[in-house]
């Protein structure tokens, strides 16, 4: 063993170059993968590692629930469920002392509370985390390390994180009374850099409303164990100390099948991509060393000598490779932490993954050097001494057993359950396999179309047919990197297609909604003369919300038809306004409309909700049952300024005449201001309530995402192409001098490879397509089945799901693939091609 490992050394320091190819594409993925694995495992901190931020050096942390009892405690927060864990009406607040009773004898306490507060600034307020401790206590050790200045030692003080960006000696103000205090010192949380906070004596920074549970640090004679939180969770509070920590429930993650699915369809194909692209880089090396193997054949060598000399050759540099890229890829990672991640906790390396992943490189490698050591072991040792071509025969494949897995691989993409992405790739691995096992009898089939080429391509198309094996390898690389992008780009871009069809908003695009719901009338009085004076001249139309006899706000809600099958599931909107809420909503004067509003009929922007030229309506209190109210009234279909508007406008005097009193708390302008956040922390001084919203219709934009894909496939398919075009160019060597010795241009050679280079991506990128195109209609059903599942950045409107499955075929992206990348592989397999002839010379016979 020790004489093969010399001797593959040997040979990849002397073709450095090839050596250098092959180790990046094996190593790539494997640098790749350990260094994502590295990245997530160091910036995501577990409640057990950031445990110091939450106790400092307390040994334990005791938070109100709101509860008579909590039943079972999950995670930090300790949400009570399960039966006995109702929240009582009033409850009477918890003390120290009641607290103490529950905790060992001789514990000793501190109180503190977290929740956020608003800060003034010139602008206006805005929220920010607060932290209420005494950070001078020896039991707060870590919590908040101090960076600079001092802890806070007055009420009147606080300190703040590096994210806020106050100085020492800074005044600010904080919640809307205005209170002032000044920074005294600099602090950071320990495991996030990013965040935002202020940290001050209890009482200072919250309200009652506030803070999201009264809470003592406490400092036992004994460690905290879960007999201490069980005695705690009795009477409605709950517990963290480390060894609670160390053992939550909700930090233990379990590995469903779909994801071990994932990751084996995953695994399956970074090992598939890199044996294609570096099995002809290793037949590169067989080539090179075809003489020296000869020589040790007619030493008495086997072939199965031969073969093994082969396969050490990927041992060597699978393994240098996996070795390499392991420790860039943790290197990597950890330094990729501080740059795009504000939080990170200790340094971790997940030795078991990254050791999978390393050994899956080594298997890489020895797995491309399989179909180079077969070869070897076939060639004719006294044809290679003698100088002439190696007369192996190139095999055609396994066109029946190709055959049978492409059907089979089409069958379960059709049949397979159509409720997860994943299963459709996992459908689509057996398809591709039998496209590998039908590659050599593509390329056999296609070479004869060669015959209607000019000369030099038609030299090209022949000696690759000639290499079947070696151009199998690199069409089978490209056809699976472009079924990959094709798939993903139809599922994509179906997705796309069906959410911005079926896109519902309650206004139309580029209305701006500014709100105080909650606000009284006081705050509602000055908000209304803020807007007017930010927005002087902007046409506002008025929006108004119902409110009982007792001026408790009621809920106004449309009932969907249920027999509308192909209406959206989501229902519309109401807004209570008159004429010129209904001229913002249709962006023109529409006098059919504005003449069924004065008359009192409803106008409905889309036909959900419309029976016979009537509308059902419901109004609740408080949510209650009990206090229901639900009538019918006329209505009229109009339509809004922009599509996939489903609101319905009710005029006031409907409301008024079922006994409900109307309160204004909403104004809409057709007005798109410059910068909407700053506007709205303009308004936040009127009232805390505002909000300000501009509806900007469907965002979504996918154009990074196909530019990802198309940037995937630009990488593998010139990479495999570039390979085998290589290894065309050191076989073409002896067929390049008899052109050149019967006076071919020295271009001609030029020309040759780069029509072999653009049929090997052709073909490959053609049949890639084709194989894409039907998973990717699979996966489109998929996809376009989850649209109304998530809610539409930046605004309020919804995706509804749709009755029929969209497929969008992206035909930049297929285009780009099938003809640009084949096109871009010859120009540049062209360009830089190396056709230096040989002499010629007599050969042995």
């Amino acid at each position: 063993m020790r004489a093969l490992l010399r001797i593959s050394r040997r040979d990849a320091l002397r073709a450095k170059g090839r050596t250098a190819l092959i180790m990046v594409m094996i190593g790539l993925p494997v640098l790749v993968i350990t260094g994502v694995l590295t990245f997530w495992e160091t910036a995501d901190v577990t409640l057990s590692e950031g445990i110091v931020r939450k106790l400092g050096a307390a040994d334990l942390r005791v938070k109100t629930s709101g509860y008579a009892k909590v039943k079972a405690q999950y995670g930090d927060d300790g949400i009570p469920y399960g039966e006995g864990a109702e929240r009582p009406e009033k409850a009477a607040a918890t003390t120290a002392a009641q607290v103490a009773a529950r905790l060992q004898p001789g514990s000793r306490l501190i109180d503190f509370d977290e929740g956020s507060v608003e800060v003034r600034t010139e602008r206006g307020y805005y929220y920010i985390t607060a932290l209420e401790v005494d950070l001078r206590d020896p039991m707060t050790r870590g919590m908040r390390p101090l960076v600079e200045g001092r802890h806070p030692a007055a009420p009147d003080e606080v300190a703040v994180t590096p994210a806020m960006k106050r100085r020492i000696g800074d005044t600010i103000e904080v919640t809307r009374e205005g209170r002032r205090v000044k920074v005294v010192g600099v602090v950071q949380d320990p495991f996030d850099t990013g965040v935002v906070e202020v940290v001050g004596f209890r009482g200072v920074l919250l309200d009652e409303g506030d803070g999201r549970g009264t809470g003592w640090l406490a400092d036992t004679p004994s460690p905290a164990t879960w007999v201490d939180t069980r005695r705690l969770n009795d009477v409605g509070l709950v517990g963290l100390s480390r060894v609670t920590a160390e053992s939550d429930l909700s930090a233990e993650g379990t590995m469903s099948t779909r994801v071990v699915v994932g990751i084996a369809v995953a695994v399956f194909m970074v090992a598939m991509e890199t044996v294609l692209l570096a099995g002809p880089a290793f037949a590169i090396g067989l080539r090179r060393r075809a003489t020296a193997l000869a020589m040790i054949a007619a030493q008495g060598g086997s072939k199965a000598h031969l073969r093994v000399i082969v396969l050490t050759d990927g041992l060597v540099l699978g393994g240098a490779a996996a070795l390499v890229a392991g420790v860039a890829g943790v290197a990597g990672g950890l330094a990729l932490v501080p740059l795009l991640s504000d939080s990170m906790g200790p340094i971790e390396v997940p030795w078991w993954p990254v050791a999978g992943v390393m050994a899956l490189g080594v298997g890489s490698g020895v797995a491309a050097a399989m179909v180079p050591a077969v070869l070897a072991g076939r060639q004719d040792p006294a044809a290679v001494l003698a100088g002439r071509s190696d007369t192996a025969r190139d095999r055609a494949g396994r066109p029946l057993l190709g055959l049978v897995l492409v059907l089979a691989g089409v069958a379960a993409t059709v049949l397979t359950p159509l409720t997860d992405e994943v299963w459709i790739f996992a459908a689509s691995v057996l398809g591709l396999l039998g496209l590998v096992a039908l590659v050599p009898s593509l390329v056999a089939l296609t070479g004869r179309l060669a015959v209607r080429l000019p000369l030099a391509p038609r030299l090209g198309v022949r000696d690759a047919v000639r290499h079947r094996m070696r151009t199998a390898s690199a069409v089978a690389a490209v056809m699976a990197a472009t079924a990959g992008a094709v798939t993903a780009g139809i599922g994509i871009t179906s997705q796309d297609a069906a959410a911005r069809a079926s896109y519902n908003s309650s206004t139309p695009v580029g209305t701006l909604m500014i709100s105080a719901y909650g606000a009284d009338d006081e705050e509602w009085a000055r908000t209304r003369q803020a807007v007017q004076e930010r927005l002087p001249g902007i046409a506002l139309a008025e929006a108004f919300e119902p409110v009982d006899s007792d001026g408790r706000a009621a809920g106004l809600y449309a009932e969907r038809l249920r027999e509308c099958a192909s209406c959206t599931h989501i229902s519309p909107g109401v807004l209570v306004g008159d004429q010129r809420l209904l001229e913002v909503m249709q962006g023109r004067h529409d006098p059919t409309a504005a003449a069924a509003l004065a008359e009192g009929k409803a106008v409905v922007f889309g036909p959900s909700t419309l029976r016979d030229g009537r509308l059902s309506l419901r109004i609740d209190v408080d949510g209650s049952t009990a206090k229901l109210t639900r009538f019918e009234t006329q209505a009229v279909v109009a339509e809004a300024a922009s599509r996939g508007v489903t609101s319905v406008l009710v005029p006031p005097a409907t409301l008024k005449a079922k006994g409900f009193g109307l309160k204004e708390r909403t104004v809409f302008a057709r007005h798109q201001p410059e910068d909407v956040k700053l506007l709205r922390e303009h308004l936040t001084v009127a009232s805390s309530k505002v909000s300000v919203r501009l509806e900007g219709g469907y965002e979504r934009d996918i154009s990074i995402v196909m530019i990802v894909l198309m940037g995937g496939a630009l990488v593998l398919v010139l990479g495999g192409t570039f390979v085998a075009t290589a290894l065309a160019a050191a076989d073409l060597r002896p067929d390049l001098a008899t052109i050149a010795a019967v006076g071919a241009p020295s271009r001609t050679g030029r020309l040759i490879l780069a029509g072999q280079a653009g049929y090997l991506a052709g073909l490959g990128a053609l049949v890639g397509a084709i194989a894409g195109a039907v998973p990717g209609v699979a996966l489109a059903w998929v996809m376009t089945l989850r649209t109304a599942d998530y809610v539409v950045t930046g605004s309020q409107a919804l995706i509804a799901r749709t009755q029929a499955t969209t497929v969008a075929v992206p035909w930049e992206l297929v285009g780009a693939i099938v003809v640009g990348l084949p096109l871009l592989a010859a120009l540049v397999a062209g360009a830089f091609a190396r056709t230096r002839a040989l002499p010629l010379t007599r050969r042995l016979t």
